[in-house]
């Protein structure tokens, strides 16, 4: 009787617009609330509902929750068979059309966020890394190759170094006032260094651009690291290396406002699932100990095939 249970689920018009906004985005209660205009206690029982039938899948990072359409079992099989009705009323439109405005805001608040502090994140990054030199650990890895890219460059520190590893370097970096910093620091340099404003879920690269790419402390700054590994599978040539370097999973709530972040770090085998999924294979593993208790790893992949 489990496959009633699943029809009891959807026997409401609440939890059948949770169901439609779930399965397009990975969403908090907060901004569920502000998507559907609905009290949070409301919202919090139909969630209840929703993942007690395995519909949908909860994420707990820190104090916060996530929620999303179930991505395996019989929840998932489920919903499989019921998406499509889902496309037809207006009201699910709606809710997407609103859900992706607040998605936008989340993101527009990040990027002031980091035009606040641009001038001053360098010395902000101290408070993180210490005495750490983390951008010589990653160039221990970097081969000599012809089109580096450093995707969410801040101001350009890695950069400077990449410049001597690379015939043409790429910055990418959604902050204007962050790229405008970068511009100041590489001025006179444009053969060699090219700086791009551009989101991570949308690169301005082509197909195939890039020899080598990195991304260094951005990803749990992402709501969906996800679909940003999709889209460096696409600019990066076959057989190039992917370096990634961000915080494991910890804890500390508080980073989500001193520093922005979105997720509390990852988990190894979470990195490890998503960079397969996006055509990787992983290479390497490591990790290393920064400030605040904090640990840090650098993942190095290689571009195996297309993202499907």
């Amino acid at each position: 009787m489990k496959e009633v249970n699943l029809f009891k689920a959807l026997a409401d018009e609440t939890r059948l617009r949770l169901v439609n906004l779930a399965l397009n985005y990975e969403l908090n209660v907060n901004e569920i609330v502000s998507t559907l205009k609905m009290g949070q206690s409301r919202i919090s029982r139909h969630l209840k509902i929703l993942t007690d039938s395995s519909i949908l899948s909860s994420r707990k990072d820190g104090l916060m929750s996530f929620y999303a359409a179930s991505k395996e079992g019989t929840g998932r099989e489920f919903l499989d068979r019921v998406e499509y009705l889902l496309h037809k009323e207006p009201v699910f439109k709606s809710d997407l059309d609103e859900a992706g405005k607040v998605m936008n805001e989340r993101s527009m608040e990040t990027e002031r966020f980091f035009d606040s502090i641009a001038e001053d994140w360098e010395k902000l990054k101290k408070e993180i890394l210490g005495d750490l030199d983390i951008n010589e650990l990653i160039m221990q890895h970097i081969p000599s190759r012809g089109t580096l890219v450093d995707l969410g460059c801040g101001t350009g520190d890695l950069l400077v170094s990449l410049a001597n590893k690379g015939e043409k370097v790429i910055g990418v970096e959604k902050s204007s006032r962050m790229l405008a910093e970068a511009r100041l620091r590489f001025h006179g340099q444009d053969q060699k260094i090219d700086l791009r404003i551009g989101e991570l879920e949308h690169l301005p690269l082509g197909d195939g651009e890039a020899d080598l790419a990195v991304t260094s402390m951005v990803l749990h700054h992402l709501p969906e690291p996800q679909k940003a590994l999709a889209e460096i599978n696409r600019i990066l040539k076959k057989e190039s290396l992917f370096v990634i370097v961000d915080l494991e999973s910890h804890d500390l709530e508080k980073m989500r406002e001193r520093f922005g972040d979105r997720w509390l770090g990852f988990k190894k085998e979470d990195i490890h699932t998503w960079l397969e999924e996006a055509g990787f294979q992983i290479k390497t593993f490591e990790h290393f100990t920064l400030k605040k208790g904090l640990q840090g790893f650098m993942a190095i992949s290689i571009k195996n095939r297309k993202k499907n």
